[in-house]
């Protein structure tokens, strides 16, 4: 298995126990501020974990490119947890975190428009039936 799949897996099983743990720590208080709460610890670990693995020489490569492609997926991610936050704090989070995956399908286009990567068809059938599934989820 290449080290990337690897990654991904471990990526999906955080993501899993996110929501649940998310949901358990909102409860009597709102999301907006459950949010803000998360967002801290995130901030400090990710920031100690940096410290630890990134050469100095990586810092000083970053370029006004760099920083501002960064700058736009914060913002975009601030915005994804905004809603997702709101989302779990009101519905459950198992369809939330259902319907939350079908940024896999947002990304398959937006990779291809942008990035010029492929659209094979196994990735085309893969990506219909996530939005398949998603559709049956929200109506369900």
């Amino acid at each position: 298995m290449e080290k990337w799949v690897l990654y991904a897996i471990v990526s999906m099983a955080f993501a899993g126990f996110t929501s649940v743990i998310a949901k358990l720590g909102l409860a009597g208080i709102s999301g907006d501020l459950g949010l803000a709460v998360r967002t801290c610890f995130v901030f400090a670990f990710v920031l100690m974990f940096a410290g630890a693995v990134v050469p100095i020489e990586q810092v000083r490569s970053l370029t006004p490119r760099n920083i501002g492609w960064l700058a736009l997926s914060g913002v975009t991610t601030a915005g994804s947890w905004i809603f997702y936050y709101k989302a779990i704090k009101l519905g459950e989070v198992s369809t939330v975190a259902l319907i939350d995956k079908g940024s896999v399908v947002v990304a398959l286009v937006l990779a291809w428009l942008l990035l010029g990567e492929s659209l094979t068809a196994a990735k085309l059938i893969g990506g219909a039936m996530m939005l398949g599934g998603l559709l049956a989820i929200a109506k369900g």
